[in-house]
């Protein structure tokens, strides 16, 4: 049975970042994942999971200027110094917080995105990790949501993770870009699985819960349990109305939160 983290990003979001803690452990998620938490204090963080029992999944690198229109910059050429540097901070967050995984944006093709510089800076970046015992994710993303992202295809993912060669580099299977950019959501969890870290779920075309409808998500769930996975699901989904009132899709695919 999967076990589901709730993304504190998107869900809960009626209330201040620290609050959404205790919001999702009431509605019976055991873990939660987030995208960045850097601006607020690691013990702060700490002291809410720990108050809530909760785990933590994953979290991403500092993505750049976001409001200025960045996503990451793992894969630009010239900004190694930068990317050393969040990747430190990053690591820092994620000792702290007990995070065992780290999602590395790419940043944007008409930034200058090159396969060169990725695999240069991936590779850095999983040495570091590793002493650590922390495993950093990369992630196709579709270009619905986010336009002129570098890394859209799977199968360009596993490439990637193969040409870096580190044990503790793997992928973050999103469900919902992988079916918005080439679907076949099935049958990429059957050939991609074994690469699989952490999966994230939404509801297509909308991003909202997850349903039986785009994506048959009881079946998809029951997929990835026969691969053997034991990880956390992240809901990375945007709630239609609010985050509770959304909460009958687990009963709806089969499954439990827990």
């Amino acid at each position: 049975m999967p076990r589901f983290a709730a993304n504190l990003s998107f869900l809960f979001t009626d209330l201040p970042f620290l609050d959404r803690f205790e919001a999702a452990a009431k509605a019976g998620f055991k873990g939660v994942e987030f995208m960045f938490p850097y601006a607020v204090p690691a013990a702060d963080i700490r002291a809410r999971l720990g108050a809530n029992g909760l785990d933590l999944a994953l979290f991403n690198l500092p993505p750049g200027h976001w409001d200025k229109g960045e996503r990451g910059f793992a894969a630009l050429p010239g900004r190694e110094d930068e990317f050393a540097s969040a990747v430190d901070l990053a690591l820092n967050y994620a000792e702290a917080l007990g995070c065992p995984r780290l999602h590395v944006m790419a940043g944007l093709a008409t930034h200058g995105a090159t396969r060169a510089a990725y695999v240069d800076n991936l590779r850095m970046a999983a040495s570091w990790a590793a002493p650590l015992g922390i495993d950093l994710l990369i992630e196709p993303i579709n270009t619905k949501d986010m336009p002129d992202y570098f890394l859209t295809r799977t199968a360009d993912a596993r490439d990637m993770i193969a040409a870096v060669g580190a044990p503790n580099l793997g992928l973050q299977f999103d469900l919902y870009h992988r079916h918005m950019m080439e679907g076949g959501v099935e049958a990429a969890i059957a050939e991609f699985g074994h690469l699989a870290r952490h999966y994230q779920c939404a509801d297509p075309p909308d991003r909202g819960e997850p349903s039986l409808a785009a994506i048959d998500y009881a079946a998809i769930f029951r997929a990835i349990d026969a691969t053997g996975y034991t990880g956390w699901i992240g809901c990375e989904y945007k709630p239609r109305a609010d985050t509770l009132s959304g909460l009958v899709w687990p009963a709806a695919c089969g499954v439990t939160l827990g």
